[in-house]
């Protein structure tokens, strides 16, 4: 009875609604690891609105590169006010952005984060969880119309595993990012290979989510109710 229950629950999920809130939250967390080492540089001044959120010193560990851009001209206010914004694009990504307006408010945080230095590569993921936002509890009939049904059925089943996996070469960029190498290795293009890895996992995870929900709705509508159910095999 419970297992069926959590099954029930589970597939009660909006897909849609997991991939927009997860990656902004994600992002979120991005561009407070930005704030974070912008205000490791100090009470200084950038020489452009573009800058870099590590600070390249001599004998620190940390000989990344995580291009952000700011309007602030002083690198600890713009790293505090990236860590205070972070936190509420992380909330309301995860419990508001369901809502009404909750797109267009994911978007305006987002803006702000971006001018108060949170990141380029976060603004990248803030801006595919604002698009996937537009399709939660949507009809999806782009995607109803141009995936044939054996395609969605096979995207469908896939769901949740490439969005489960995309995170881990996620942390792995974050670490490239951070240290300037993959774990101490310098690897040609690698920074390069793994975005476009990524890149491809997060195409995958949106598409295979709205396959699920597609396919679940279909399911649904096919599947009798429990009373139709019931008055076909009660005997006349």
């Amino acid at each position: 009875m419970t297992d069926q229950k959590s099954r029930g629950i589970y597939r009660n999920i909006s897909a849609t609604r997991i991939v927009a809130s997860t990656l902004g939250v994600f992002g979120g967390l991005m561009s407070m690891e930005h704030g974070f080492f912008e205000t490791l540089q100090g009470n200084h001044s950038p020489n452009s609105i573009i800058i870099d959120a590590i600070g390249h010193q001599a004998n620190s560990p940390f000989q990344g590169s995580e291009p952000a851009l700011t309007i602030i001209p002083n690198f600890l206010v713009t790293g505090m006010l990236a860590m205070v914004v972070s936190p509420i694009v992380i909330v309301w990504a995860a419990k508001f952005i369901q809502r009404k307006n909750g797109v267009f408010f994911l978007i305006l945080l987002s803006t702000i984060l971006f001018l108060f230095g949170g990141g380029l590569a976060p603004l990248l993921i803030l801006v595919i969880a604002s698009a996937v936002a537009t399709r939660i509890n949507k009809p999806l009939t782009f995607w109803h119309v141009y995936l044939s049904d054996n395609a969605g059925r096979f995207l469908a089943k896939l769901w949740p595993y490439p969005f489960i996996v995309v995170f881990l070469p996620s942390l792995i960029n974050v670490q490239n990012a951070i240290f300037g190498n993959f774990f101490g290795l310098n690897i040609p293009n690698f920074s390069a290979i793994l975005f476009l890895f990524i890149f491809g996992l997060l195409l995958l995870s949106v598409v295979s989510g709205f396959a699920y929900d597609i396919q679940k709705k279909t399911d649904s509508h096919q599947t009798p109710s429990k009373t139709q159910q019931t008055s076909r095999t009660r005997p006349n």
